[in-house]
């Protein structure tokens, strides 16, 4: 299995930088604002943005949630294991607010579109925007794409993106996976 390094961790924090940044012009203050990481893969991406928005740019407001999607994914009953469900966290309002989903990689789209559903759970926003790390653009199933996102990856079929984190594989990376 060979594999190509897309990002390294300097990388990683530059784009995590300029992520943020963007965050900041389109919010403010994030006072009408919340982000909303998916789980499983997205809520690292989440934390550390916000981390990143609290500690470097001094912005006091910043709600963060997790939202587990499993039981919303079209996929659910059709694999071979039952998949296995996460938390979700969000113990705050989102009616009326600007909800800002967060995933470490866009692919086909299914994901998000699974947010979708189940963030109506917990009321109506007043807008939806979608921040990736890494979209892969030629993949989409649905037409689903970023507002805002790290690098834009053309991968064929076979490729896999991986994305590495501090927190959880000892390394802040992405790399580019022949399966």
């Amino acid at each position: 299995m060979s594999h190509k390094v897309l990002l390294n961790s300097k990388e990683v924090n530059i784009t995590l930088h300029r992520l943020a940044c963007q965050l900041i012009e389109n919010h403010d203050d994030f006072s009408e604002t919340v982000l909303i990481g998916i789980q499983p893969r997205g809520i690292f991406l989440a934390e550390r943005l916000a981390n990143l928005l609290i500690e470097d740019y001094k912005i006091k407001n910043i709600e963060l949630g997790h939202l587990d999607i499993t039981f919303f994914r079209d996929d659910f009953r059709r694999g071979d294991k039952p998949l296995e469900a996460n938390k979700t966290n969000i113990n705050f309002i989102i009616e009326d607010k600007n909800v800002v989903f967060i995933d470490d990689v866009l692919y086909t789209g299914r994901s998000i579109r699974s947010a979708l559903t189940a963030i109506q759970s917990f009321g109506r926003p007043k807008d939806i925007e979608l921040l990736t790390l890494i979209d892969r653009r030629f993949s989409r199933h649905l037409p689903i794409q970023p507002n805002y996102k790290g690098r834009q990856v053309d991968a064929i079929d076979n490729q896999k993106v991986k994305v590495n984190w501090v927190e959880n594989e000892g390394e802040d990376a992405v790399y580019l996976v022949d399966k």
